[in-house]
């Protein structure tokens, strides 16, 4: 009894000692290790070869953080044994290892305590503490309901190609992988690392793909929402509004401008029915997804930039997307709209905006633009690469999207350490990464003069 004591105290102590970003940092870092030390032994290899340690971490990471950049074709490196691995990592990346464990503790009957229910609401970046165990229940059937939908639509096409059985694992595989915007392919089969590119014109694939990426890229709060409130669009929350409307923006938009810079280049020579699915494609798959439909490097430059912006921006909050999320983007296009027209506070869908909100936003695009030049000015250092196609890279590491031009293979292992950096500061939140390493707030008692600056 009394050893049970002491050692419950123990935990105690070091619950108190670590914050909740730290717990699911270190929660990471765990599953990173695990899946990369179990990807380098032979079982994991197609040609049963032990796979080296930095291949098998680099892999263990975009995995886990759902990024999709590989140093090697996943079909063509990876058996059985190492495809289920990676699964499983982009299905705990995706829901996250918090609310899978909060949902064993649901089936096991255990009580979900206030710690639990704080760490929830960090993984999943809700308003509110409040109603945690509904939404995790909500979150897990949410999820299996959409990825068997899409593993069903997928087998259509992929079981009268491959067969029943391997028509069936590409199905799984790829909704998972569409779902938990992975970027992860089993197509190595027919050329390494070619992605959908044989399905740009196949309306069912496109449209599955997209749909599961949109999905899961929307996030969690919005599913909520949705589901609660259905129609009634009036009484959605201002962050489920600002999300659908800027999602609807951005991918209306980048068709556009995909259209227009690619109707000469790859777009020559396709139907109607495939340049518009094209260009579907290329608009909502930088958003953190990683598959591509068209060769990424033969895009014109144009397109790539596009592309790199869109990575960066990401996803949105509390979903399996990266990127410093569409919230962030709009928070801080409404201010600066705001301050152009000398406006008190910053209103969107009649509420006004929180100034927490502002500054937190800030922060992030800081942060994460910062890590992004920074990263790349290093890489371009130590290796001699084109600065587009670092930038690209660097951008699709930031924004856990997955896509390249090719460089990735390339890369020394200075260089993938440091997108391996990008890819854990994208996935957790760079500003959550940041707050990591700061354990309190610190309010100082005495605070120095104010004194104004010039700026702009």
């Amino acid at each position: 009894m009394e050893q049970d004591k002491s050692v419950r105290k123990k935990r105690n102590k070091l619950s108190k000692c670590i914050s909740q970003t730290q717990f699911i940092a270190y929660g990471f870092f765990i599953i990173i290790m695990t899946g990369a030390l179990l990807l380098t032994l032979p079982i994991a290899s197609r040609d049963g070869q032990s796979e080296p340690f930095c291949n098998g971490f680099f892999t263990g990471t975009v995995a886990a953080f759902l990024t999709g950049l590989v140093v090697v074709d996943t079909w063509t490196q990876w058996s059985l044994f190492g495809q289920v691995l990676i699964l499983i990592m982009i299905q705990l990346g995706g829901l996250g290892f918090i609310s899978i464990g909060i949902f064993l503790s649901i089936i096991l009957r255990r009580k979900i305590g206030l710690k639990e229910r704080g760490l929830m609401q960090e993984s999943v970046n809700t308003l509110q503490i409040g109603g945690m165990v509904r939404l995790t229940k909500r979150i897990i059937k949410g999820t299996a309901i959409f990825e068997g939908v899409g593993a069903i639509l997928l087998s259509i096409r992929f079981i009268p190609q491959f067969g029943l059985l391997k028509g069936i694992w590409y199905s799984i595989f790829h909704s998972i992988s569409a779902f938990c915007n992975a970027g992860f392919d089993l197509m190595g089969h027919t050329e390494k690392y070619i992605s959908l590119c044989n399905y740009v014109g196949d309306w069912l694939v496109n449209l599955v793909i997209v749909s599961l990426i949109v999905i899961g890229g929307i996030g969690f709060i919005v599913w909520d929402d949705l589901y609660t409130k259905r129609w009634h669009v009036r009484h959605y929350m201002l962050h489920t509004k600002i999300v659908l409307v800027t999602t609807a923006i951005l991918i209306a938009g980048s068709m556009l401008l995909f259209y227009m810079m690619e109707r000469g280049n790859i777009l020559v020579g396709m139907t109607g029915s495939e340049k518009f699915l094209a260009c579907l494609f290329s608009a909502v798959t930088p958003r953190t997804a990683g598959f591509n439909t068209v060769d990424t490097a033969a895009l014109t430059d144009g397109s790539k930039f596009l592309t790199a912006v869109l990575m960066f921006i990401g996803g949105s909050p509390g979903s399996t997307a990266g990127g410093i999320k569409t919230t962030t983007l709009m928070v801080l296009l409404f201010y600066v709209v705001s301050n152009v027209r000398q406006t008190y506070g910053v209103e969107v869908f009649g509420r006004r905006l929180q100034d927490e909100s502002i500054r937190q936003s800030a922060c992030i695009l800081t942060i994460n633009l910062c890590l992004t030049i920074v990263a790349s000015i290093l890489i371009m250092t130590v290796q001699n690469l084109p600065m587009s196609a670092v930038l690209f890279e660097t951008c699709s590491a930031m924004g856990t999207s997955g896509m390249s031009t090719g460089v990735t293979r390339s890369l020394n292992t200075f260089s993938r350490f440091m997108i391996i950096m990008l890819m854990y500061c994208g996935r957790i939140g760079s500003l959550s990464f940041a707050l990591a390493f700061t354990r309190t707030k610190r309010k100082p008692h005495v605070q120095l003069p104010p004194e104004r600056i010039t700026v702009g």
